[in-house]
């Protein structure tokens, strides 16, 4: 049986608490409901490589709703779909009544009538992304209450202004995998870092997403930016406690170097200035065209003063064996590629393409992984049906 391993982790954990429920950010979850949702991943991932079909519906909608552009989180949300046997829906706001002042309750209640799961990114806008997401999910609720929705679909957060919880849980399991298993992870140093780009306004629910995870696995987790760019104080703290009770560490530094130096895993990323994304949620709100203008000059200005974090092969040589696991959720600013100057130098991302591309192949697993878990009331029982059905996915 290809997931005999992955029945026996699941047999360990009580992870009931995440049926007919909705998956918002990872610092909510319990350990046994995070180890679930790897379990699970990895089990899909095992029977879809071994050609058996992991359709569990038969009919349905996943509707994805994106306030933001993507690529990889868009298809990976569709992907997780159709593994599962839904159809995936692209709520259009542009083309919707929502352009017409329809409201967060009536949208909710009105494309989710065939609906199993939701997906939503909302990252842009501090203070408003991660509220969004709950509005949505408490007018479905009430609508199923109500009597007008039959079911109540599963709200998955595809990213918000707070965490980025499909991307940093995808990034783990790829650590997972990388490094042989959870317990191997105890003690591993992981460099959180600012890095430099030519562009602004970058989300800080990656950086964000990685202290308030990394932490739960007895890992030291050190966090490094410029003055400025700081990320949200609650996930900081969030961070502190996760290490206190992991027997890790979370710490803050000033430099890249310091932050690879022993290092076994670096996580070089640009993101905005934490005050700076208030203030463009506020000139936003006030339809402050102008204002976003010069805000983006000022913000372009700053960046370039701090051009020396970027990912070199002279930091890496500062890592454990001069071979750190390199991360990044994508797409990175590649120097000389993508820009003139960016995040990391083309040879380190050409020596880690591959790692990279499989860091993200994790993710529709574990979009999958987390719909599965809300909506199977007996994961267990389902996976097992899976295999003993034994339906060919394709024939070959």
């Amino acid at each position: 049986m290809v997931i005999s391993p992955y029945i026996a982790q699941l047999e360990k954990l009580m992870f009931g608490g995440m049926y007919e429920n909705d998956f918002f950010l990872t610092w909510d979850k319990t350990d046994d409901e995070l180890a679930a949702v790897f379990a699970v991943a990895d089990a899909l991932r095992a029977l879809r490589e071994a050609n058996i079909s992991t359709k569990v519906f038969d009919s349905g909608l996943g509707i994805s709703l994106f306030r933001d552009n993507s690529t990889r989180t868009r298809f990976s949300f569709s992907s997780a779909c159709n593994l599962l046997g839904l159809t995936v829906q692209d709520l259009d706001e542009g083309k919707s009544q929502i352009a017409h002042g329809e409201t967060v309750r009536e949208t909710a209640n009105m494309v989710s009538f065939m609906a199993d799961v939701i997906g939503i990114r909302d990252d842009m806008y501090i203070g408003k992304g991660h509220t969004y997401q709950k509005a949505f999910s408490e007018a479905v609720r009430q609508g199923h209450a109500d009597g007008v929705l039959e079911q109540a679909p599963t709200l998955v957060n595809l990213q918000c202004d707070i965490d980025h919880p499909t991307q940093c849980m995808a990034d783990m399991l790829h650590v997972i995998h990388e490094f042989g298993g959870v317990e191997k992870l105890r003690g591993k140093k992981v460099a959180m870092t600012w890095a430099y780009s030519p562009s602004y306004g970058k989300p800080l629910s990656v950086p964000q997403g990685v202290i308030g995870l990394f932490t739960r696995f007895g890992m030291d987790v050190v966090l490094a930016h410029p003055e400025g760019y700081e990320v949200f104080p609650e996930v900081e703290e969030v961070a502190r406690r996760n290490a206190e009770a992991s027997g890790g560490s979370f710490t803050k530094v000033g430099t890249m170097a310091e932050a690879f130096e022993g290092a076994d895993i670096v996580y070089p990323k640009s993101w905005a200035p934490f005050a700076a994304m208030e203030k463009r949620t506020k000139l936003y709100e006030n339809g402050d065209d102008a204002g976003i203008r010069e805000l983006e000059k000022e913000l372009l200005a700053e960046n370039a003063q701090h051009k020396e974090w970027t990912c070199t092969e002279e930091l890496m040589s500062l890592t454990t064996g001069g071979s750190g696991l390199y991360l990044h959720c994508l797409p990175a600013d590649i120097t000389g590629v993508s820009c003139e100057q960016g995040e990391v130098d083309a040879s380190v991302f050409d020596r880690y393409r591959t790692p990279l591309y499989k860091q993200a192949s994790y993710k529709p697993y574990i979009i999958a992984a987390m719909i599965f878990l809300a909506k199977q009331k007996d994961p267990i029982a389902s996976l097992r049906m899976l295999e003993q059905r034994g339906l060919e996915r394709h024939c070959r």
